[in-house]
C-alpha cells in the first residue's frame, strides 16, 4: 500500500510517497520517491507515480528480473529516472555530503556547509583537477592568492564599474531574480510572465579592513586577479618562460540576489582556473595535436542563438578552427577542459559561444562548457580570451611595468592569457547527480562515483562479531589508513552493511571471515557489479591501488567467488 507522508526538516515541509511490503512475516516501510514541498504537488505527482507502477505491473510484455537459484524475483518498478535538485539537496543531507549553513539558526541562504563524506568527495574532485592542468603539465604552476587584495585590484581590473546585474521581478508570480544586461527585454520568467526591472545592483561584497581607521574593501568575484597581481613575482621566482600558465582552486563570493538550485547558484563557492600567458605574436600552439583536434562536441553556436534557436551541431575542434571562431591555445585548452571533464566520468556535455553582446568587459571570445543536468543543461565552467586586458589594466592603474622579456622573440611584451575556469561546486554536482541511481534488483540507492573520487574507498568488516576476525580487521584498517580514507563498520547484518556502503558510493567492500584466519586472505566486494574475490592480505593494498585507480578489471585481480 502506498500513502504520502510529510516530514518537517528545519521548519520546512516535505512529502514522500511510502510503501508498506510484508517481508518475512513483518511489515516495512520503504520510501518511493520524494514528491515536493506541498501537499498538492504531492498527491498529483502520486497519481502519476502510482498509474505508471500499475501500468508497468499490468503490461503483458514487462520482462522480470532473472536471479540466481534461491533468490527472489522482483519485478520491475517504474521508477523515476531523473532526480530533482530537491531530491539531490535532501540525499546529500541525510549521508553526510551538504549541510545547509547554520541550519541550526535557519540557514543563511546561499551558503553551504561540506559535510564529513561531502569534504572528501570535494577534496578529491580538486585533487583531480590539480594533477591533470599542474602536476602533468610542464607549463603551470599553482599559487594560493589571498581572499581579500587592495581596493584599488577591482577598479583596475573593472569590476567596480562593470560586475553588475539586472534586479528583476516577475510580473507575474512575483519572483524576484537577476538577469544578465543583455537579457533586458528578451527574457521571460519560468512561468511564463515579463520581468519588471528594478534596477543594477553590484555582485561584489563589501568588507572593512582595520579596526579603527577602517577601508573599503571586497571579497573576491573571481580568482583571477589574485594571479595577475602576482604574475611577475610567480615569473621571476619559478623562472618560468612564456608560455606558462598561473593556476589556482579558491574561494569565491558574489552576492548573489537569489540564490538558487542548491549548490548551484550560491554566495559563496569555489573556482579552479588558470591564467596562461602567451606572447601576443605566439599564434601556433605546438602542444595541439591530433587528439585535440579530433575531439568531437555539441556546440550552440552564435549564429544559431541570434535566430532564437536551440539547436546543437556536432563539430570537431579542427572545424571550429576553420571557421576562425577562436585561436589555437583557445582550442588547446578547450579541448583539456573536456579531456578533463571525461576523466572524472562527465561526458554529457555542450559546448556554446558567447554572442558578442553578452561578451564580458575583458573577453574577446567567451565558450561555456555546459552540463547535461537531471535538472536541465547548465554551466560547468568556461574559457575565455581576455587578451592584454587584465595586464594592462593594473599596469596604468599601479604604474608598476607588467612586461616580461620572452627569450623566444628576444622582445619584452604584455602577455594575452587564456583563461580556462571551473566552477567546483557545480562539478561536484555533476559528478553526484550522474551517480545516483536506483537499483531495482537492490530496492536501494547505488552512488556509482568513480573509485578515486569516492569518499571512502572501502569498508572493512569481520562476517560476525568475533575477536579474532576483528584483529585481522583492525591490522588492515591500520595499513590502508596510510593510503586512502576506509571505515570499518561491524554494525547488523552483512547485507545492511553493504547497502550503507552502497549509498553512500564506497567501491569495495572487504569481509573478513574463517577463511581469512586459515588462508591469510579476504573478500573483496565490487560496489557496481555486486561480484566477489578472493585476495591475499599482503597484496590487498597494491590490488586496491590499482582497483581505484582502475588499471585492472575486478574480475583479474584474484580468485572470483560469487
Amino acid at each position: 500500500m502506498a500513502f504520502i507522508v510529510k516530514k518537517t526538516i528545519s521548519g520546512n515541509d516535505y512529502y514522500y510517497l511510502n510503501e508498506n511490503k510484508r517481508i518475512d512475516g513483518k511489515i516495512k516501510t520503504k520510501s518511493l520517491a520524494y514528491f515536493g514541498k506541498t501537499k498538492k504537488e504531492a498527491e498529483k505527482k502520486a497519481k502519476e507515480f502510482i498509474a505508471n507502477m500499475t501500468e508497468q505491473k499490468t503490461k503483458p510484455t514487462e520482462k522480470r528480473e532473472e536471479k540466481k537459484s534461491g533468490e527472489k524475483i522482483i519485478e520491475n518498478k517504474k521508477i523515476p529516472e531523473k532526480i530533482t535538485i530537491e531530491e539531490l539537496s535532501n540525499f546529500c543531507k541525510a549521508k553526510g555530503f551538504v549541510f545547509r549553513s547554520s541550519e541550526i539558526y535557519g540557514g543563511l541562504s546561499g551558503f553551504w556547509d561540506f559535510g564529513p563524506l561531502g569534504v572528501e568527495l570535494f577534496n578529491n574532485i580538486k585533487k583531480e583537477w590539480w594533477k591533470f592542468f599542474v602536476y602533468e603539465k610542464e607549463n603551470i604552476i599553482g599559487i594560493d592568492a589571498s581572499i581579500i587584495s587592495h581596493p584599488r585590484t577591482w577598479k583596475a581590473s573593472g569590476h567596480i564599474a562593470n560586475f553588475n546585474d539586472v534586479a528583476v521581478t516577475c510580473k507575474k508570480c512575483k519572483k524576484s531574480t537577476k538577469i544578465d544586461k543583455s537579457e533586458v527585454g528578451k527574457v521571460k520568467c519560468e512561468c511564463g510572465g515579463e520581468y519588471e526591472v528594478l534596477g543594477e545592483f553590484s555582485l561584489m561584497f563589501k568588507t572593512k579592513v582595520g579596526a579603527l581607521n577602517a577601508e573599503e574593501a571586497y571579497l573576491r568575484g573571481e580568482t583571477a586577479q589574485g594571479m595577475f597581481l602576482d604574475f611577475k613575482l610567480v615569473q621571476q621566482t619559478s623562472r618560468m618562460q612564456l608560455p606558462f600558465g598561473i593556476a589556482q582552486i579558491g574561494t569565491c563570493f558574489r552576492n548573489e540576489i537569489a540564490p538558487r538550485d542548491f549548490l548551484f547558484r550560491s554566495r559563496e563557492f569555489h573556482i579552479g582556473e588558470f591564467e596562461f600567458f602567451i606572447n601576443p605574436e605566439e599564434k601556433k600552439c605546438d602542444l595541439l595535436d591530433d587528439e585535440h583536434l579530433e575531439i568531437e562536441f555539441n556546440i550552440l553556436d552564435e549564429e544559431t542563438q541570434k535566430e532564437n534557436k536551440e539547436t546543437l551541431k556536432k563539430i570537431k575542434m579542427k572545424e571550429l578552427l576553420k571557421k576562425g571562431k577562436l585561436e589555437e591555445w583557445h582550442a588547446y585548452w578547450l579541448a583539456e577542459q573536456i579531456l578533463w571533464l571525461k576523466s572524472v566520468g562527465l561526458t554529457e556535455i555542450k559546448i556554446r559561444e558567447h554572442t558578442k553582446e553578452e561578451l564580458s568587459h575583458y573577453s574577446s571570445a567567451t565558450f561555456d562548457v555546459d552540463y547535461l543536468y537531471p535538472f536541465g543543461s547548465k554551466e560547468l565552467g568556461g574559457i575565455a580570451n581576455r587578451g592584454q586586458y587584465d595586464l594592462t589594466q593594473h599596469q596604468k592603474e599601479s604604474k608598476e611595468n607588467m612586461e616580461v622579456f620572452d627569450e623566444k622573440y628576444k622582445n619584452k611584451i604584455i602577455p594575452k592569457v587564456i583563461e580556462p575556469t571551473f566552477g567546483m561546486e557545480r562539478i561536484f554536482l555533476a559528478i553526484m547527480s550522474k551517480a545516483y541511481q536506483y537499483d531495482p534488483e537492490r530496492e536501494n540507492i547505488v552512488l556509482k562515483l568513480p573509485p578515486k573520487l569516492a569518499p571512502i574507498k572501502a569498508a572493512i568488516f569481520p562476517i560476525v562479531k568475533k575477536e579474532e576476525f576483528e584483529k585481522i580487521c583492525f591490522d588492515i584498517l591500520k595499513d590502508l589508513k596510510k593510503e586512502w580514507n576506509v571505515l570499518y563498520d561491524k554494525s547488523g547484518s552483512i547485507g545492511r552493511r553493504y547497502s550503507r556502503n552502497d549509498e553512500i558510493g564506497t567501491p569495495f567492500c572487504i569481509t573478513i571471515d574463517e577463511d581469512s584466519s586459515k588462508n591469510k586472505d579476504v573478500t573483496i566486494r565490487d560496489r557496481d557489479t555486486k561480484k566477489q574475490i578472493r585476495v591475499k592480505i599482503s597484496e590487498l593494498k597494491e590490488t586496491l591501488k590499482k582497483l581505484i585507480n582502475e588499471e585492472i578489471a575486478f574480475e583479474k585481480v584474484g580468485k572470483l567467488v560469487s
